[in-house]
């Protein structure tokens, strides 16, 4: 009972601390001082050029661009 009460409260606590958060976030986004992270063009470029260019496997593109796969389909699939 005491272990359900206190995990009872730690949710409440953290269902809190996301929605002020996501407040914080949404006003400041409505005064224009909040941005998403802006994309790394020359690591994007040095993938379209090692996949599309030399031919480069995704995960051969992935290593030697020190990006993730996921990052390597991406930007790939922007380009088509």
């Amino acid at each position: 009972m005491m272990l359900d009460m206190l995990a009872a409260i730690a949710r409440k606590n953290y269902e809190d601390r996301r929605r002020r958060q996501a407040e914080g976030i949404n006003k400041a986004k409505a005064e224009g001082r909040y941005r998403d992270r802006v994309a790394d063009a020359q690591k994007h470029e040095l993938v379209r050029i090692l996949r599309l260019m030399h031919g480069k496997s995704l995960r051969e593109t992935a290593r030697l661009a020190g990006v993730s796969k996921m990052t390597v389909i991406r930007v790939c699939a922007d380009v088509d």
